[in-house]
């Protein structure tokens, strides 16, 4: 059977090069290319073999002479809008992993799909056990009217807070229906001091060296509170989510938000 051909969009970035080697070690994968802003060679070597494969700042080109069938993307939301109708032309479907985007932003992701019939995975967190945390959140949100959520990364992440704290705290006010409610102190005022407020939750932001990528969701209620917490030791733990979404894209077509749908997770 003929291996999923995978280009990376922003195969010189931290994610990147962990796809690169999850994808190359991957029965049944093989990386054909690679791009990013500004390469430092016209081939990209992968790790764990003597392949080399093209690299390069064109995309349209890299696609071109390449045929994916799909492209991982891990880059910035200006780049992956960019990248997104010169995917959408060829006929590659997409996985991106990129987090900050508007909702006119998944609108377009949605229109192009269906334009060029292709699928389109995109998700704020690819390890498994984040969207196993989202996913208990939105259970426990139906019987708590006070939460907050502390998300830490590395001091090097720009966005904030969170996609992963975003889709989260949006998650937890669908399923229950309405806001949750302030503390006392918080009602009636437009913004707090103490982070972002979300219909109710206060999302804390924390970047500091040491970190990867940390969340804790706190339920709170009169005697007891609820803590559900997820810890990424490492970039290795987003691989399986990756390879997952690089094999149910291609038979997913249209624009897919969030990996609950390919792990079976229904609705809570």
């Amino acid at each position: 059977m003929k291996p999923i051909a995978v280009v990376v969009h922003g195969a010189s970035g931290k994610m990147g090069q962990e796809v690169v080697k999850a994808v190359g070690r991957e029965p049944g994968m093989q990386v054909v290319g690679a791009v990013d802003m500004k390469p430092a060679e016209d081939t990209l070597a992968i790790p764990g073999s003597s392949a080399r494969v093209p690299f390069s700042s064109d995309l349209d080109q890299i696609l071109s002479c390449t045929k994916p069938d799909v492209m991982v993307d891990f880059s910035l939301p200006a780049a992956t809008n960019a990248a997104l109708p010169v995917a959408a032309r060829h006929g590659v479907n997409m996985v991106i992993g990129t987090t900050g985007f508007t909702a006119a932003d998944l609108d377009e992701m949605s229109r192009l799909a269906q334009q060029y019939k292709t699928g389109i995975v995109v998700a704020a967190n690819f390890a498994l056990g984040a969207v196993l945390l989202m996913h208990f959140s939105k259970i426990a949100a139906k019987y708590f009217d006070f939460a907050e959520i502390i998300e830490l990364h590395h001091d090097q992440k720009i966005d904030f807070p969170s996609g992963t704290a975003l889709a989260t705290a949006r998650g937890m006010v669908k399923s229950k229906g309405h806001p949750f409610c302030l503390p006392a102190a918080e009602q009636g005022k437009t913004a707090s001091g103490r982070g972002t407020q979300i219909d109710g939750i206060t999302v804390h932001s924390v970047r500091l060296p040491g970190f990867v990528a940390n969340q804790e969701v706190i339920f709170g209620m009169a005697g007891q509170t609820l803590r559900i917490k997820h810890d990424t030791i490492n970039r290795e733990c987003f691989m399986p989510g990756v390879v997952l979404a690089i094999k149910d894209v291609l038979k997913r077509p249209g624009l897919t938000v969030g990996l609950e749908a390919l792990l079976n997770l229904q609705e809570a």
